[in-house]
């Protein structure tokens, strides 16, 4: 029993990769050839019939039909590992409901907002410094997203979603000036300092 993610280099699948590696779980990593358009043939299709990565086998969890638990979507992916394997939801039943929906929250506006901010250049140079401005305000201080009166934990998947994102800049748009936003500055800085994050990045060889 046991989960598999499949991705390819530097694609969305870096997430929940890097969720699995901070978080200590076990797991098999598969990277495709995007390339040579391995994520378009079977077997993987089988698993996402829309051929896009990241995707989850997750043995421990059995679908309607009876087979492993198959998941797309690397929103989709971060929820479940958070829920079923992180266990970064904590407290009473209505303390735990609260925390996964704004966890949800958080992750859908990472892949449905912030992701467009960044990667559609119109998008980039109309909303992309409004975001910057609000984002830098909540991260002061190196704060978690997920921060609360519950006595979550500091790291959870909700900052894995959007700090994945923001780690994202100096990679994909260098020529960014990023100094109006100390904060983002401080939480990249950050983010590329954590061990798992590089493992799950396969910066260390892995």
């Amino acid at each position: 029993m046991g989960l598999t993610l499949y991705g390819g280099a530097r694609s969305r699948a870096s997430m929940p990769r890097w969720y699995l590696e901070e978080k200590g779980l076990a797991y098999d990593w598969i990277q495709l050839d995007m390339e040579a358009g391995e994520h378009q043939q079977p077997p993987f299709t089988a698993i996402n019939p829309f051929a896009k990565v990241p995707a989850l086998v997750d043995d421990s969890l059995r679908a309607p039909g009876g087979e492993p638990l198959q998941l797309f979507e690397s929103g989709a992916i971060l929820l479940h590992l958070a829920d079923h394997h992180g266990h970064d939801f904590q407290g009473t039943p209505a303390e735990v409901a609260a925390q996964r929906a704004l966890a949800t929250q958080w992750i859908l506006f990472a892949n449905a907002t912030l992701a467009v901010a960044l990667f559609v250049p119109a998008n980039r140079e109309r909303e992309f410094p409004r975001l910057m401005g609000v984002l830098d305000g909540l991260l002061e201080g190196g704060r978690s997203l997920l921060a609360g009166p519950w006595g979550t934990p500091s790291w959870t998947v909700a900052d894995c979603a959007v700090n994945a994102y923001l780690a994202y800049l100096p990679i994909f748009f260098p020529q960014i000036d990023l100094s109006p936003w100390p904060n983002v500055q401080a939480t990249i800085a950050a983010t590329q300092t954590r061990p798992a994050y590089r493992r799950g990045m396969g910066l260390d060889g892995r």
